[in-house]
């Protein structure tokens, strides 16, 4: 019987098949690459490059002294804002908007793709997605200002319509108690047409025949929801969760200050709207800066507790 032997591998027959792959990857695909050169330069110029700057918020940031020659005061500005009285007040507030935003507003997609999912006739779901769609490209100033229309005390709808069925009238725009149900309800009516896109996309891969075996076995409608429509969406649902976690203590600046006024400030003040008061009003670039930093640092960490936690319970989840 005649041996068999094995050739030794080249040295650099591993580089050399990388190095061929990615001309090849690069000749074939050199349009596509060249189109994210657009994307490139934004991330560079308007999101890497003013990292620079964060270096204020450790020191004393003067404007005509430059991030060079002003001063270096290391963790002053965090041990200012840490012990400062307003710091308990803001993150409970912040916290409280962004975990209630989670619990009501973020299944809210989900629950709309999958009751979208299950209509058949095309033309009236194309018609209902149209429409739920129309919401998210309104600026929050006219949300604001339908709001303001619908909720004010003198003349608003709602309030009159409060008022006839169950004799109180209510002011919602003042009454500190109804400032959070205000803004996840604007929430939830502006964004949640446009999130489902991703959920839809998510069960667009789901092939028809599972659906037909389901019902063909007996499976009644929420049966084929529980078993086939959430377990495939399951990896996107994670993921997305995954980045809102990142941004717990973003709540938006847009909405939060024009919703915000002399009688509910007590429940309205988050971090956003307080780096701008501080930042940009009071000039306090430097500790607005560390308040910002602090913000960024509780996201990452957030993002990646949350992603290992995910990886722990589904292995195909995650995001790194």
């Amino acid at each position: 019987m005649k041996a068999i032997t094995l050739r030794k591998p080249e040295k650099n027959a591993d580089k050399k098949s990388l190095a061929e792959i990615v001309k090849i990857m690069w000749v074939r695909d050199k349009w596509l690459y060249c189109l994210l050169i657009p994307g490139v330069l934004y991330f560079l110029i308007f999101r890497y490059a003013p990292m620079y700057g964060v270096i204020i918020a450790f020191k004393n940031y003067v404007p005509f002294l430059g991030i060079q020659a002003s001063p270096w005061v290391g963790l002053d500005h965090f041990t200012s804002f840490f012990s400062s009285p307003d710091f308990l007040r803001l993150l409970g507030n912040t916290l409280w908007l962004s975990f209630l935003g989670i619990a009501v507003a973020f299944p809210a997609p989900i629950f709309l793709a999958i009751l979208l999912n299950e209509i058949r006739f095309s033309v009236y779901k194309k018609l209902v997605q149209t429409c739920i769609y129309v919401p998210h490209f309104l600026s929050w100033t006219i949300v604001i200002g339908l709001t303001h229309v619908l909720f004010s005390i003198n003349g608003g709808a709602v309030v009159d319509l409060v008022e006839t069925i169950f004799g109180v009238r209510i002011n919602f725009l003042a009454e500190p108690q109804w400032f959070r149900p205000m803004i996840i309800l604007q929430g939830i009516w502006k964004g949640t047409g446009w999130g489902t896109i991703i959920f839809l996309a998510a069960l667009a891969n789901v092939s028809p025949e599972q659906y037909e075996a389901a019902i063909v076995d007996g499976a009644g409608r929420f049966r084929r929801i529980w078993h086939i429509t959430l377990p495939a969406i399951r990896p996107t649902v994670v993921i997305m969760l995954i980045l809102t976690m990142g941004s717990v203590l973003n709540t938006g600046f847009d909405q939060i200050f024009l919703m915000t006024n002399s009688l509910n400030r007590s429940v309205a003040d988050v971090f956003d709207t307080y780096v701008y008061n501080v930042g940009i009003t009071r000039g306090s670039y430097s500790y607005s800066t560390a308040v910002g930093l602090f913000k960024s640092l509780v996201g990452i960490i957030l993002i990646l507790t949350t992603d290992f936690i995910a990886k722990k319970v589904d292995k195909e989840s995650g995001l790194f």
